[in-house]
C-alpha cells in the first residue's frame, strides 16, 4: 500500500497508540489510587504519572502529542455530562449561586497566589548565614 492511503492508515494507528499509551496510563492510575497511603483521586495520579514520565524521559512528547492533542480540542465536549449535572441543582445554584462563586473566585485567587509566592521564595539566590 502506498501513497495517501498509507499516510492516512500510519497517522491513524499512531494515533490509535497514542490514545492507548494515554487510557493505560489512565487505567494503571485507577489500579495503583486504592494502594496510595494518601487518598488522592486517580486523574490526578495519572497525571503525576505522565508527568513523571515525560520529565523522566521515558516517555516523550511526541509519542503521545497527537492524541493529547485529540483530548484538548475535544475538552469541551468531556464538561457537558457536568453541566448537564449541574441542571439536577439548579434550587441551589439559585440560592446560594452568588456565595459559591465568590467562595470559588477567592480560593482560586489565594491558591495562585501561594502558588506565585512559593515559586518566587523558592527561586530567590539563598542568602549566606552571617557567623556569629
Amino acid at each position: 500500500m502506498n501513497g495517501p492511503a498509507a499516510t492516512a492508515l500510519a497517522a491513524t494507528a499512531r494515533l490509535a497508540l497514542q490514545i492507548g499509551l494515554l487510557v493505560g496510563l489512565d487505567q494503571l492510575a485507577r489500579v495503583l489510587s486504592p494502594h496510595l497511603p494518601l487518598a488522592l483521586p486517580s486523574n490526578l495520579v495519572g497525571m503525576l504519572l505522565l508527568s513523571l514520565l515525560l520529565s523522566t524521559g521515558l516517555v516523550r512528547e511526541a509519542w503521545i502529542g497527537t492524541g493529547a492533542g485529540l483530548f484538548n480540542r475535544h475538552l469541551a465536549f468531556f464538561f457537558v455530562p457536568i453541566a448537564v449535572g449541574l441542571l439536577a441543582y439548579a434550587a441551589l445554584l439559585r440560592e446560594h449561586g452568588l456565595a459559591l462563586l465568590l467562595v470559588i473566585g477567592l480560593s482560586t485567587a489565594a491558591g495562585i497566589a501561594a502558588a506565585g509566592w512559593i515559586g518566587s521564595w523558592r527561586s530567590s539566590p539563598a542568602k549566606p548565614m552571617a557567623s556569629p
